[in-house]
């Protein structure tokens, strides 16, 4: 058993101290692409200052054949690329039993380390999988004499995964977050659909009958199939203090169900998610960043509460101090992503609260 108190001592010798708590950066869209791609590539220095996170792929989508190239291909993006102050560099490496994670680890921290913000670990299974990185990363850090750690990001891709993931949460200190895998994760399950993130029309509520007769007009509600693993996730990152985000949307074309998607995981507690195409970019920042009613509404309940104890009534709706603190979340988050974002900061900024639209 490991001590608590040697919990924040580096893991190797000469490694930077592991942090103490997550920076809280906006990370709404991890944009991904793939360095093997010189187009792709090309791209990226153009995308600096327009997302949150740019993560150069490794894993899937990268034909085995390009594995070497796409490493190699990011060492180069990395160190062309002037990635500014907001716009943080990730990483998703191979899976840990593959041929090529060891590679992917040992190139990266070493020759980019000090831009490498976060490893993204796919198919993590339990703890173990988040130990072992941990301590090859501050071997890989020492050796290239970082001053601050890489953080980790585990997928929930398994069954397993699912079933650990408040010990895969609290594993490290490293744990920067964890996002939902639905595509390996529907297939490791054994689930019936072949979609990349989403709803399916087979899973549905179907209204009860009227009169008795079951072959009537019954109008179909259809269901969420990952309302379970999210909600669980959230509640595993927010017991460690680390964030929680959704993963893929595969239909591209589709951005109204994109966007339905993405907000039911902003609703739950998801910080952000990935986006695979620019389509899906714009759908991200506006979904998960609070709207400027929301923030008014935010601020008025703020001010009414005073010290923060009692209740008031605004608008015929009670406000408590449960009430208050809803909406101290949404002041937080609006103040971290107004602080990298101008045009969020004045729209914030300009909008009226409905106390000031009355009069």
């Amino acid at each position: 058993m490991r001590s608590a108190k040697d919990f924040f001592a580096p893991l190797a010798v000469g490694a930077p101290s592991p942090l103490r708590e997550v920076p809280a950066r906006p990370a709404r869209m991890i944009h991904f692409f793939d360095p093997s791609n010189p187009k792709m590539a090309a791209k990226v220095p153009d995308m600096v200052g327009t997302v949150d996170v740019l993560l150069g792929n490794l894993e899937d989508a990268v034909k085995a054949e390009n594995k070497e190239a796409a490493r190699q291909g990011l060492v180069d993006v990395a160190q062309a690329t002037d990635l500014g102050e907001h716009t943080q560099l990730w990483t998703r490496v191979n899976a840990l039993d593959s041929p090529w994670c060891l590679d992917d680890l040992t190139t990266l921290v070493t020759e980019i380390g000090e831009k490498l913000d976060v490893v993204m670990v796919p198919k993590v299974q339990g703890p173990e999988d988040i130990h072992y990185v941990d301590r090859l990363l501050a071997q890989l850090e020492a050796r290239a004499g970082l001053t601050r750690p890489v953080l980790v990001h585990a997928i929930l891709e398994t069954a397993r995964g699912v079933a650990n993931v408040e010990a895969i949460a609290g594993a490290s200190p490293r744990m920067q977050g964890i996002s939902l895998g639905p595509a390996d994760l529907a297939a490791d399950r054994r689930m019936k659909t072949t979609r990349v993130g989403g709803g399916h029309p087979g899973y549905l509520v179907r209204q009860d009958p009227e009169d008795g007769d079951v072959h009537g007009d019954r109008p179909t509600y259809q269901q969420d199939l990952w309302h379970y693993t999210i909600a669980r996730m959230v509640d595993a990152c927010a017991m460690h203090g680390i964030f929680p985000y959704y993963g893929p949307f595969g239909d591209i074309a589709d951005v109204v169900a994109c966007e339905d998607q993405f907000r039911n995981a902003f609703l739950l507690g998801c910080v952000g998610t990935w986006t695979l195409h620019p389509a899906q970019i714009s759908i991200a920042k506006k979904v998960f960043s609070p709207s400027a009613e929301d923030v008014a509404h935010a601020r008025r309940v703020q001010e009414a509460m005073g010290d923060g104890t009692g209740a008031v009534m605004l608008d015929g709706k009670m406000e408590d101090d449960a009430s208050l603190k809803q909406c101290l979340v949404v002041l937080e988050l609006a103040d971290r992503l107004a602080a990298t974002d101008p045009e969020l900061a004045a729209l914030y900024a300009d909008h009226p609260t409905a106390q000031e639209d009355d009069a």
